[in-house]
């Protein structure tokens, strides 16, 4: 399981695919092992939010994830992030950018 293909899924097919496909990536690819399932959790509510626009083609604006990426470093102690989980978040929310 690549990154790319997890990007095609978000656009294709329906949410609850790209969830079986985010997990796949997670488990599979060593880059993103560190992520855990509230992780994980995270990153399918921003997508959830987002999903129609993603759908449409349109993506995820910039400035969105730029607030989106905000909001969760703000929010890191109480969502229990590391550095390592921010920075692994944002690379995938950042295939979503417009």
């Amino acid at each position: 399981m690549d990154i790319q293909e997890l990007l095609v899924s978000a656009k294709t097919q329906d949410f609850d695919r790209f969830e079986q496909k985010l997990n796949s990536l997670v488990r599979e690819n060593y880059n993103f092992r560190n992520l855990d399932g509230g992780n994980r959790k995270i990153i399918l509510d921003i997508i959830k939010k987002h999903i129609g626009e993603i759908h449409r083609g349109m993506g995820i604006s910039s400035v969105t994830l730029q607030n989106e990426a905000y909001r969760l470093y703000q929010n890191r102690i109480k969502l229990k992030l590391s550095e390592e989980d921010l920075a692994d978040i944002k690379k995938i929310l950042g295939l979503f950018k417009k």
